[in-house]
């Protein structure tokens, strides 16, 4: 048995406690906490989900962590799974509410709920961009981010971007106006949206504050400002949302932050496919969830010679 794959092995099941994860605005998020394995936990983490999974998609990952010394917290965004509404219909919930209130409550939970240690961040696709609209992301000391991007369709891979805007920024519009939110899980493409998130998704352009209000844009870029905790951001080679433009995209915006940015293949995991959502699937708990702690840890990048080009 390799090294690797040993130390694989010490992941153990675990049962996380059910939280409530309770906004500023009084809007109450479903969420689970991991207790780390060791007496002193090595970091505390917040795993942010990409838009319309549910945060059970990276319960395992959470064990994992757990099972090597991290405090972990993963919670659903308004509006999906464990923090769907009665009536979704109508709701009114947008993308930047994800960022500005939902993530803002569960890093002020993380920190009142864990033992001390470094605070951590793995954010999946739009989890990588949200924490920049919140207003105390400031005390995040560290971020992984996989597939980080904000949805810019002229960003998509231009082998599959006709296909990609036809199915995210002309069907899901004209679904979501005919049923007053997203039907995702009828067409088994995500979980249900709101028609809030949907349409910012739809029709975002490419400066992402063009969405919010004009005299709000100027704060909202501060905010991105003031984060500083270092970033290293993920990309796979086959992936068609979150190319290397639409992380770099994202990734301007953290100005002060140190960003790196690798770019890994699937036969650089030993696979044949990875695309945008397969690096939480627990086939990679011997690879590259192994290498994620390194990061994580110790603030080392654990593929130097994977560097993505600008």
């Amino acid at each position: 048995m390799d090294e690797a794959a040993a130390i694989a092995e010490t992941h153990v099941a675990g049962r996380p406690e059910a939280v409530t994860v309770t906004c500023a605005d009084g809007v109450k998020l479903g969420g689970h906490l991991w207790r780390g394995a060791t007496g002193s936990p090595l970091g505390r983490v917040i795993i942010n989900p990409a838009t319309g999974v549910a945060a059970r998609y990276y319960h395992r990952y959470a064990q994992f962590l757990a099972a090597h010394g991290f405090e972990v917290l993963t919670y659903d965004y308004r509006g999906i799974a464990l923090s769907r509404p009665e009536r979704l219909r109508g709701c009114g919930y947008r993308w930047r509410d994800w960022g500005e209130q939902d993530f803002r409550a569960a890093l002020d939970l993380l920190l009142s709920e864990t033992a001390a240690g470094p605070v951590l961040v793995v954010g999946h696709s739009i989890g990588g961009y949200l924490p920049g609209l919140a207003d105390n992301a400031r005390l995040v000391d560290r971020m992984l981010t996989v597939g980080a991007q904000y949805a810019w369709w002229r960003d998509y891979d231009r082998r599959q971007r006709l296909r990609l805007f036809l199915k995210w920024h002309v069907a899901m519009p004209a679904l979501t106006a005919a049923c007053g939110y997203f039907p995702g899980k009828r067409l088994g493409w995500l979980e249900d949206l709101p028609s809030g998130v949907a349409l910012e998704w739809a029709f975002r352009g490419r400066r992402m504050e063009d969405t919010h209000p004009r005299r709000e844009r100027e704060d909202v870029l501060r905010r991105f400002a003031e984060f500083r905790g270092p970033i290293l951001a993920i990309g796979v080679t086959d992936d068609a949302l979150a190319t290397p433009r639409a992380i770099r995209r994202t990734l301007d915006y953290y100005r002060n932050a140190d960003h790196s940015a690798v770019l890994l293949s699937p036969a650089d995991l030993g696979f044949e496919r990875l695309g945008h959502f397969d690096l939480f699937h627990d086939r990679h708990a011997g690879g590259f969830w192994i290498d994620s702690l390194l990061w994580l840890r110790d603030g080392l990048n654990p593929w130097p010679d994977k560097r993505m080009r600008p």
